[in-house]
């Protein structure tokens, strides 16, 4: 897991923001996607999870491998970030769906999404010593509101206090993801992003595999649609996920960690856009005051990194 080191120039934090911002918009593509693999292709959640991990690390290892003699290589990240990384994705992804199972997408989404900002600021001011001052408790609070907003504003959804602990369970994982990125990147210590990014997905893929051949619905898609399924799930492997999460861990490494956990909460925004424009599902007045609220917790906290940077 190491390479020739190359001290790399510290990212921008104004490019931190917008990796981070293309990251989670990209993630909401990700629902979106697997939507359209789960009523066409006959893979279960875990099986899909194992897929685009797998295919993540794929990916990342060939443009490793053709950009080797092009580049000089940067250093590895420090073994217990890879395996911190690896495991966190696993438990994040697996223990999220779990908690969708239980007590249904709309709570599990707020359930875990939600508590991500909350344990992620703890845990950076215990372990990195940053501090959100009221201007950033402000801009979380409103973030948590305009969240709980867009995704329940339906109505309709019950909460199960077994599928509410998964969904912290897969809110702790993420959190621990983020927390530890922040600090090895705040410490110059955490190697390469997408190198980092490509052991992690190989962890996760080992990890959940399984538990995805156990699920019971078959690791391999189904023959009918086969070649509209590989698409997809080519997709699903690249943009959302290789490509976003290469540069979540570059952007989480120079942004403070309660950014960081606020920008992401734009996924479920870009879900809901896609959901209205490619699904067809229909526009709610909830879903617009949401994202309304959402979006601006997330400009205000954007501004207030940026104005911190400069200082």
């Amino acid at each position: 897991m190491s390479d020739h080191h190359v001290p790399s120039p510290v990212l921008p934090v104004g490019r931190g923001l917008l990796y981070v911002t293309f990251a989670a918009t990209a993630w909401g593509t990700a629902g979106a996607a697997a939507s359209l693999l789960y009523s066409g292709s006959g893979l279960g959640p875990l099986a899909l999870t194992f897929w685009r991990s797998a295919g993540g690390a794929a990916l990342l290892l060939a443009v490793r491998l053709l950009g080797r003699g092009r580049r000089r290589t940067r250093a590895a990240a420090p073994v217990r970030q890879i395996l911190v990384t690896g495991v966190g994705l696993t438990l994040f992804q697996a223990a999220y769906f779990c908690a969708v199972a239980v007590t249904g997408l709309a709570v599990a989404t707020v359930v875990t999404l939600g508590a991500g900002p909350v344990l992620i600021a703890l845990g950076a001011r215990l372990t990195v010593g940053e501090r959100l001052g009221r201007g950033g408790l402000l801009a979380v609070g409103g973030a948590l509101v305009g969240l709980t907003v867009l995704v329940l504003g339906g109505g309709g959804a019950s909460v199960r206090p077994v599928g509410a602990g998964f969904a912290l369970l897969s809110a702790f994982g993420y959190a621990c993801i983020t927390v530890l990125t922040r600090r090895l990147g705040r410490d110059g210590g955490g190697g390469d992003p997408f190198l980092t990014s490509l052991w992690s997905f190989a962890i996760c893929a080992v990890c959940i595999l399984p538990f995805a051949v156990a699920e019971g619905g078959g690791l391999l898609p189904r023959p009918e649609g086969l070649a509209h399924s590989l698409w997809l799930l080519l997709y699903l492997a690249s943009v959302p996920t290789a490509l976003a999460y290469g540069l979540y861990f570059a952007g989480a490494a120079v942004v403070r960690a309660a950014t960081v956990s606020v920008i992401a909460l734009i996924e479920p925004v870009s879900a809901a856009a896609i959901a209205v424009a490619v699904l067809g599902e229909r526009l709610a007045p909830a879903t617009v005051v949401g994202t309304v609220i959402l979006l601006a917790a997330v400009a205000g906290l954007g501004l207030e990194e940026a104005r911190l940077a400069a200082a």
